[in-house]
Protein backbone atom coordinates (compact mmCIF):
# COMPACT_ATOMS: atom_id res chain seq x y z
CA UNK A 1 0.00 0.00 0.00
CA UNK A 2 1.35 3.40 -0.83
CA UNK A 3 0.82 4.17 2.79
CA UNK A 4 4.03 2.40 3.96
CA UNK A 5 6.13 4.15 0.78
CA UNK A 6 4.91 7.19 2.47
CA UNK A 7 5.67 6.26 5.97
CA UNK A 8 9.54 4.99 4.73
CA UNK A 9 9.62 8.59 3.07
CA UNK A 10 8.81 10.48 6.21
CA UNK A 11 11.57 8.70 8.14
CA UNK A 12 13.94 9.91 5.77
CA UNK A 13 12.65 13.20 6.34
CA UNK A 14 13.30 12.58 9.76
CA UNK A 15 16.41 11.26 9.13
CA UNK A 16 17.28 14.69 7.22
CA UNK A 17 16.13 16.53 10.46
CA UNK A 18 18.31 14.78 12.48
CA UNK A 19 21.14 15.16 10.26
CA UNK A 20 20.92 18.86 10.03
CA UNK A 21 21.39 19.42 14.20
CA UNK A 22 24.87 19.38 14.38
CA UNK A 23 24.95 22.83 12.19
CA UNK A 24 22.24 24.77 12.84
CA UNK A 25 21.16 27.38 15.69
CA UNK A 26 19.79 24.28 18.16
CA UNK A 27 23.14 22.52 18.47
CA UNK A 28 24.23 23.40 21.27
CA UNK A 29 21.69 20.79 22.67
CA UNK A 30 23.29 17.87 20.33
CA UNK A 31 25.87 15.67 21.49
CA UNK A 32 27.68 16.61 18.08
CA UNK A 33 28.78 20.56 18.00
CA UNK A 34 30.56 21.24 14.80
CA UNK A 35 32.26 24.76 14.19
CA UNK A 36 30.76 24.68 10.38
CA UNK A 37 26.83 25.84 10.95
CA UNK A 38 24.49 27.68 9.13
CA UNK A 39 21.30 30.18 10.50
CA UNK A 40 19.51 28.66 7.23
CA UNK A 41 19.03 24.94 9.10
CA UNK A 42 16.72 26.88 11.72
CA UNK A 43 13.95 26.98 9.53
CA UNK A 44 14.98 23.86 7.71
CA UNK A 45 14.35 22.15 11.49
CA UNK A 46 10.79 23.63 12.02
CA UNK A 47 9.29 22.41 8.46
CA UNK A 48 10.61 18.96 9.08
CA UNK A 49 9.82 18.48 12.91
CA UNK A 50 6.46 20.00 11.59
CA UNK A 51 5.80 17.56 8.81
CA UNK A 52 8.12 14.46 9.98
CA UNK A 53 6.21 13.99 13.18
CA UNK A 54 2.94 14.94 12.16
CA UNK A 55 2.33 12.58 9.23
CA UNK A 56 4.29 9.81 11.76
CA UNK A 57 1.86 9.98 14.06
CA UNK A 58 -1.17 10.19 11.70
CA UNK A 59 -0.02 7.01 9.89
CA UNK A 60 0.41 5.34 12.85
CA UNK A 61 -2.83 5.90 14.05
CA UNK A 62 -4.51 5.06 11.15
CA UNK A 63 -3.64 1.41 11.32
CA UNK A 64 -4.60 1.11 15.08
CA UNK A 65 -8.85 0.64 14.95
CA UNK A 66 -8.33 -2.27 12.51
CA UNK A 67 -5.88 -4.37 14.27
CA UNK A 68 -7.83 -3.86 17.39
CA UNK A 69 -10.71 -4.69 16.48
CA UNK A 70 -9.03 -7.84 14.20
CA UNK A 71 -7.17 -8.98 17.51
CA UNK A 72 -8.93 -8.01 20.61
CA UNK A 73 -7.73 -5.57 23.47
CA UNK A 74 -5.68 -8.10 25.55
CA UNK A 75 -4.24 -9.05 22.03
CA UNK A 76 -3.89 -6.09 20.57
CA UNK A 77 -2.15 -4.81 23.90
CA UNK A 78 0.58 -7.39 23.93
CA UNK A 79 1.27 -7.26 20.46
CA UNK A 80 1.90 -3.48 20.92
CA UNK A 81 4.25 -3.97 23.77
CA UNK A 82 6.26 -6.53 22.36
CA UNK A 83 6.83 -4.71 18.84
CA UNK A 84 7.18 -0.81 20.76
CA UNK A 85 7.69 -1.71 24.28
CA UNK A 86 10.60 -4.21 24.14
CA UNK A 87 12.75 -2.02 21.94
CA UNK A 88 12.41 0.84 23.52
CA UNK A 89 13.07 -0.98 27.04
CA UNK A 90 16.12 -2.95 25.40
CA UNK A 91 17.57 0.83 24.13
CA UNK A 92 17.23 2.67 26.33
CA UNK A 93 18.29 0.45 28.99
CA UNK A 94 21.35 -1.19 27.13
CA UNK A 95 22.25 1.82 24.69
CA UNK A 96 21.27 5.11 25.64
CA UNK A 97 21.78 5.47 28.74
CA UNK A 98 25.52 3.98 28.83
CA UNK A 99 25.95 6.04 25.84
CA UNK A 100 24.76 9.31 27.20
CA UNK A 101 26.35 8.49 30.77
CA UNK A 102 30.07 7.55 28.92
CA UNK A 103 29.85 10.48 26.49
CA UNK A 104 28.67 13.51 29.29
CA UNK A 105 29.81 15.76 31.99
CA UNK A 106 27.71 14.62 35.05
CA UNK A 107 29.13 11.95 36.91
CA UNK A 108 27.01 9.87 39.93
CA UNK A 109 24.17 8.01 39.73
CA UNK A 110 21.76 10.23 41.42
CA UNK A 111 23.26 13.40 39.71
CA UNK A 112 23.05 11.82 36.51
CA UNK A 113 19.22 10.23 37.12
CA UNK A 114 18.36 14.02 38.65
CA UNK A 115 19.81 15.52 34.95
CA UNK A 116 18.21 12.90 33.03
CA UNK A 117 14.96 14.16 35.01
CA UNK A 118 15.21 17.92 34.75
CA UNK A 119 16.05 17.19 30.48
CA UNK A 120 12.15 15.53 30.89
CA UNK A 121 13.78 12.10 30.39
CA UNK A 122 14.83 13.33 26.85
CA UNK A 123 18.49 12.26 26.65
CA UNK A 124 17.53 8.98 28.22
CA UNK A 125 14.92 8.15 24.85
CA UNK A 126 16.47 10.33 22.98
CA UNK A 127 14.56 9.72 19.02
CA UNK A 128 12.63 7.17 20.69
CA UNK A 129 10.39 9.50 22.54
CA UNK A 130 8.33 8.67 19.58
CA UNK A 131 7.63 4.62 20.44
CA UNK A 132 6.69 5.72 24.50
CA UNK A 133 3.97 8.13 22.97
CA UNK A 134 2.51 5.63 20.86
CA UNK A 135 2.44 3.23 23.42
CA UNK A 136 0.70 6.16 25.67
CA UNK A 137 -1.58 7.26 23.36
CA UNK A 138 -2.47 3.46 22.10
CA UNK A 139 -3.38 2.67 25.79
CA UNK A 140 -5.65 5.55 26.18
CA UNK A 141 -7.33 4.81 22.70
CA UNK A 142 -7.98 1.23 24.10
CA UNK A 143 -9.35 1.98 26.68
CA UNK A 144 -12.14 4.31 26.24
CA UNK A 145 -12.90 1.81 22.99
CA UNK A 146 -13.72 -1.13 25.59
CA UNK A 147 -15.46 1.86 28.00
CA UNK A 148 -17.46 2.70 24.71
CA UNK A 149 -18.07 -0.63 23.44
CA UNK A 150 -19.39 -1.46 27.42
CA UNK A 151 -21.57 1.18 26.88
CA UNK A 152 -22.99 -0.20 23.25
CA UNK A 153 -21.77 2.63 21.51
CA UNK A 154 -20.61 1.90 17.88
CA UNK A 155 -17.20 3.54 16.25
CA UNK A 156 -18.80 6.57 13.90
CA UNK A 157 -17.43 6.77 9.81
CA UNK A 158 -16.64 9.93 9.47
CA UNK A 159 -16.74 11.16 6.03
CA UNK A 160 -12.96 12.60 4.57
CA UNK A 161 -12.74 16.62 5.80
CA UNK A 162 -13.19 19.55 3.38
CA UNK A 163 -11.59 23.14 3.14
CA UNK A 164 -13.46 24.27 5.67
CA UNK A 165 -13.28 21.34 8.38
CA UNK A 166 -9.12 21.32 7.39
CA UNK A 167 -8.90 25.17 8.18
CA UNK A 168 -10.61 24.59 10.78
CA UNK A 169 -8.23 22.00 12.26
CA UNK A 170 -5.33 24.66 11.00
CA UNK A 171 -7.17 27.64 13.41
CA UNK A 172 -7.37 25.04 16.49
CA UNK A 173 -4.33 23.72 16.08
CA UNK A 174 -2.29 26.81 15.70
CA UNK A 175 -4.32 28.77 19.15
CA UNK A 176 -3.55 25.55 20.91
CA UNK A 177 -0.27 25.66 20.60
CA UNK A 178 0.58 29.07 20.75
CA UNK A 179 -1.59 28.80 23.88
CA UNK A 180 0.71 26.19 25.38
CA UNK A 181 3.87 28.02 23.73
CA UNK A 182 3.13 30.90 26.37
CA UNK A 183 4.86 28.45 29.23
CA UNK A 184 6.56 26.29 27.12
CA UNK A 185 8.91 27.48 24.44
CA UNK A 186 10.14 25.02 21.82
CA UNK A 187 12.38 23.20 22.66
CA UNK A 188 11.56 22.58 26.02
CA UNK A 189 10.99 18.73 27.74
CA UNK A 190 9.29 17.80 30.58
CA UNK A 191 8.55 14.34 32.52
CA UNK A 192 4.60 14.12 32.01
CA UNK A 193 3.81 11.59 34.91
CA UNK A 194 7.00 11.61 35.93
CA UNK A 195 8.45 8.79 33.18
CA UNK A 196 6.99 9.83 29.69
CA UNK A 197 9.69 12.83 27.81
CA UNK A 198 7.24 15.72 26.40
CA UNK A 199 7.92 18.46 24.65
CA UNK A 200 4.53 20.60 25.40
CA UNK A 201 4.94 22.75 22.73
CA UNK A 202 4.51 20.17 19.71
CA UNK A 203 2.25 17.98 21.99
CA UNK A 204 -1.22 19.13 20.67
CA UNK A 205 0.08 18.37 16.86
CA UNK A 206 1.04 15.07 18.09
CA UNK A 207 -2.27 14.25 19.74
CA UNK A 208 -4.20 15.62 17.08
CA UNK A 209 -2.30 13.79 14.50
CA UNK A 210 -2.74 10.28 15.97
CA UNK A 211 -6.63 11.51 16.91
CA UNK A 212 -7.24 11.74 12.87
CA UNK A 213 -5.42 8.99 11.97
CA UNK A 214 -7.94 6.94 13.52
CA UNK A 215 -10.58 9.17 11.88
CA UNK A 216 -8.97 8.37 8.76
CA UNK A 217 -9.11 5.07 9.13
CA UNK A 218 -12.65 4.94 9.76
CA UNK A 219 -13.90 6.98 7.21
CA UNK A 220 -10.87 5.88 5.00
CA UNK A 221 -9.46 9.05 4.29
CA UNK A 222 -6.66 8.15 2.54
CA UNK A 223 -7.94 6.54 -0.35
CA UNK A 224 -11.42 8.75 -0.88
CA UNK A 225 -9.38 11.96 0.33
CA UNK A 226 -10.28 14.12 -3.21
CA UNK A 227 -7.34 14.80 -5.61
CA UNK A 228 -8.50 18.74 -5.76
CA UNK A 229 -8.60 18.72 -1.91
CA UNK A 230 -5.10 16.90 -1.23
CA UNK A 231 -3.43 19.66 -4.26
CA UNK A 232 -5.15 22.57 -2.54
CA UNK A 233 -3.69 21.91 0.22
CA UNK A 234 -0.06 20.89 -1.05
CA UNK A 235 0.32 24.23 -2.14
CA UNK A 236 -0.94 25.73 1.40
CA UNK A 237 1.69 23.94 3.04
CA UNK A 238 4.19 24.80 0.58
CA UNK A 239 3.61 28.39 0.92
CA UNK A 240 3.79 28.35 3.97
CA UNK A 241 6.88 26.22 4.22
CA UNK A 242 7.84 29.09 1.81
CA UNK A 243 6.92 31.89 3.83
CA UNK A 244 9.65 30.55 6.68
CA UNK A 245 12.48 30.48 4.39
CA UNK A 246 11.46 33.85 3.06
CA UNK A 247 11.90 35.06 7.21
CA UNK A 248 14.64 33.91 7.30
CA UNK A 249 16.36 35.45 3.52
CA UNK A 250 15.02 38.62 4.53
CA UNK A 251 16.64 38.61 8.34
CA UNK A 252 12.98 38.44 10.20
CA UNK A 253 13.34 34.97 11.73
CA UNK A 254 14.47 35.50 14.84
CA UNK A 255 11.73 38.56 14.71
CA UNK A 256 8.79 37.35 12.99
CA UNK A 257 8.67 33.51 14.44
CA UNK A 258 9.35 32.85 17.99
CA UNK A 259 10.41 29.64 19.91
CA UNK A 260 7.53 30.78 22.58
CA UNK A 261 5.56 33.58 24.35
CA UNK A 262 2.36 35.77 24.51
CA UNK A 263 2.99 37.85 21.65
CA UNK A 264 2.24 37.42 17.77
CA UNK A 265 5.67 36.30 16.51
CA UNK A 266 5.09 33.08 18.25
CA UNK A 267 1.48 33.14 16.91
CA UNK A 268 3.07 33.32 13.43
CA UNK A 269 5.29 30.66 13.99
CA UNK A 270 2.33 28.53 15.78
CA UNK A 271 -0.13 29.12 12.56
CA UNK A 272 2.41 28.60 10.09
CA UNK A 273 3.64 25.28 11.52
CA UNK A 274 -0.01 24.47 11.69
CA UNK A 275 -0.73 25.21 8.19
CA UNK A 276 2.44 23.04 6.91
CA UNK A 277 1.53 20.22 9.24
CA UNK A 278 -1.69 20.27 7.55
CA UNK A 279 -1.44 21.27 3.87
CA UNK A 280 1.51 18.99 3.31
CA UNK A 281 0.05 16.08 5.45
CA UNK A 282 -3.25 16.30 3.57
CA UNK A 283 -1.17 17.07 0.12
CA UNK A 284 1.82 14.10 0.45
CA UNK A 285 -1.28 11.67 1.42
CA UNK A 286 -2.80 12.48 -2.22
CA UNK A 287 0.31 12.79 -4.11
CA UNK A 288 1.66 9.31 -2.82
CA UNK A 289 -1.87 7.85 -3.23
CA UNK A 290 -1.72 8.82 -7.24
CA UNK A 291 1.66 8.18 -7.63
CA UNK A 292 2.77 4.81 -5.69
CA UNK A 293 -0.26 2.80 -6.94
CA UNK A 294 1.53 -0.65 -7.04
CA UNK A 295 4.96 0.36 -5.52
CA UNK A 296 7.94 -2.37 -6.95
CA UNK A 297 9.72 -4.87 -4.86
CA UNK A 298 12.48 -2.18 -3.73
CA UNK A 299 9.97 0.28 -2.65
CA UNK A 300 8.13 -2.70 -0.36
CA UNK A 301 11.17 -3.81 0.95
CA UNK A 302 12.51 -0.53 2.46
CA UNK A 303 9.24 0.11 3.23
CA UNK A 304 9.01 -3.15 5.26
CA UNK A 305 12.68 -2.01 6.99
CA UNK A 306 11.23 1.23 8.16
CA UNK A 307 10.51 0.96 11.38
CA UNK A 308 14.21 -0.52 12.03
CA UNK A 309 15.57 2.27 10.13
CA UNK A 310 13.91 5.06 12.33
CA UNK A 311 15.45 2.91 15.27
CA UNK A 312 18.96 2.55 14.03
CA UNK A 313 19.40 5.96 12.21
CA UNK A 314 20.34 8.05 14.94
CA UNK A 315 23.04 6.28 16.26
CA UNK A 316 24.25 6.47 12.53
CA UNK A 317 23.76 10.37 11.83
CA UNK A 318 25.31 11.01 15.49
CA UNK A 319 28.65 8.62 14.52
CA UNK A 320 29.18 10.38 10.90
CA UNK A 321 28.72 14.07 12.25
CA UNK A 322 31.36 12.95 14.39
CA UNK A 323 33.67 11.48 12.09
CA UNK A 324 33.26 14.51 10.01
CA UNK A 325 33.78 17.27 12.20
CA UNK A 326 37.26 17.79 11.81
CA UNK A 327 36.60 18.36 7.85
CA UNK A 328 37.15 21.20 6.45
CA UNK A 329 34.03 21.63 4.64
CA UNK A 330 30.90 24.30 4.86
CA UNK A 331 27.71 23.09 7.46
CA UNK A 332 25.90 22.55 3.80
CA UNK A 333 28.28 20.29 2.27
CA UNK A 334 28.61 18.32 6.35
CA UNK A 335 25.09 18.16 5.92
CA UNK A 336 24.28 16.70 2.88
CA UNK A 337 27.01 14.06 3.28
CA UNK A 338 24.95 12.97 6.80
CA UNK A 339 21.41 12.99 5.11
CA UNK A 340 22.62 10.86 2.05
CA UNK A 341 24.91 8.16 3.82
CA UNK A 342 22.73 8.43 6.76
CA UNK A 343 19.31 7.47 5.08
CA UNK A 344 21.16 5.31 3.02
CA UNK A 345 22.89 3.06 6.20
CA UNK A 346 19.72 3.60 8.29
CA UNK A 347 17.53 1.32 5.36
CA UNK A 348 20.91 -0.88 4.80
CA UNK A 349 21.16 -1.58 8.21
CA UNK A 350 18.25 -2.35 8.84
CA UNK A 351 17.66 -4.71 5.95
CA UNK A 352 20.82 -6.62 7.03
CA UNK A 353 19.10 -7.15 10.17
CA UNK A 354 17.35 -9.19 8.87
CA UNK A 355 19.73 -12.35 8.80
CA UNK A 356 20.45 -11.45 12.93
CA UNK A 357 17.72 -13.71 14.43
CA UNK A 358 17.15 -11.86 17.65
CA UNK A 359 17.75 -8.31 15.98
CA UNK A 360 15.36 -8.49 13.85
CA UNK A 361 12.72 -9.22 15.92
CA UNK A 362 13.80 -6.86 18.24
CA UNK A 363 13.53 -4.10 15.36
CA UNK A 364 10.57 -5.88 13.78
CA UNK A 365 12.50 -6.82 10.31
CA UNK A 366 11.19 -10.47 9.73
CA UNK A 367 9.81 -11.59 6.88
CA UNK A 368 6.38 -10.26 6.35
CA UNK A 369 6.84 -7.89 8.86
CA UNK A 370 6.11 -4.29 7.48
CA UNK A 371 5.28 -2.06 10.48
CA UNK A 372 5.37 -1.79 14.37
CA UNK A 373 2.08 -3.27 15.36
CA UNK A 374 2.11 -5.61 12.37
CA UNK A 375 -0.93 -4.51 11.00
CA UNK A 376 -1.54 -5.53 7.31
CA UNK A 377 -1.81 -2.52 4.98
CA UNK A 378 -3.35 -3.88 2.13
CA UNK A 379 -6.59 -4.41 3.91
CA UNK A 380 -9.51 -2.06 3.08
CA UNK A 381 -11.01 0.05 6.10
CA UNK A 382 -14.14 -1.54 7.46
CA UNK A 383 -16.90 -1.70 4.82
CA UNK A 384 -14.77 -0.65 2.18
CA UNK A 385 -14.54 -2.37 -1.20
CA UNK A 386 -11.20 -1.75 -3.31
CA UNK A 387 -11.24 -1.97 -6.83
Amino acid sequence: MFADVLRAAVIAIVIVHHSAMAYGPSRASWPVQDPAHSSWFGPLLAVDATVGMGLLFLLAGYFVPGSLERKGPARFLRGRWARLGVPLVIFVLAVNLPIVYVTGSVRGPGSFIRWLYDGGWQYAYLHLWFLAHLLAYTAIYVAWRTLAGLAGRSPRAWAPPGHGAIAGFVAALALSMWIVRIWYPVGKWVPLLFVLPVEPAHLPEYVSMFALGIMAWRGDWLRRMPVRTGLTWLCIGLAAAGSVFAAQAFGWWNDLMTAGGLDWPSLARSTCEALICAGLSVGLIVVFRQIVRRPGRLLTTLAAASYAAYILHLYIVISLQNLLKPAALPAAAKFALVAVVGIVMSFGLALLSRRIPGLRIILGTRPGRSRPAGETASEPAAGTTVA
